[in-house]
């Protein structure tokens, strides 16, 4: 399928996204990495992916309310379109199937 190729970065990106749901906005998605993958991500990296996968029609963003706690600022949050949701699947569909085909011994005694 082409135009869904998504890199790693974005791959993890958009599935916190659709992990976090309504509560996906910039720094929760870099904790969020942090914690499930293990990884320290940079606010301006994510940014820049979230920028990328937005212009690329994977994901949209609303402006929420401002906060007190922001100081007046509102955050900007981010949801799957259907687009991306597809694209998501589709990288799923292609690990499993490359998964799929990998003999039972390169793996032995590593995976349960």
């Amino acid at each position: 399928m082409k135009g869904t190729n998504l890199g790693e970065f974005e791959e993890l990106v958009m599935l916190t996204i659709a992990a976090l749901t309504t509560e996906a906005y910039s720094v929760a998605i870099c904790d969020t990495l942090e914690k499930h993958a293990g990884r320290k991500v940079r606010l301006g990296v994510v940014h820049a992916v979230l920028n990328r996968l937005e212009s690329k029609g994977y994901i949209k963003s609303t402006l929420g309310e401002p906060t007190n706690e922001r100081g007046g600022k509102r955050k900007r949050f981010y949801l799957l379109t259907n687009t991306g949701k597809s694209a998501l699947v589709r990288a799923r569909e292609v690990r499993e199937q490359l998964w799929n085909i990998i003999p039972d011994f390169v793996f032995k005694g590593l995976i349960g």
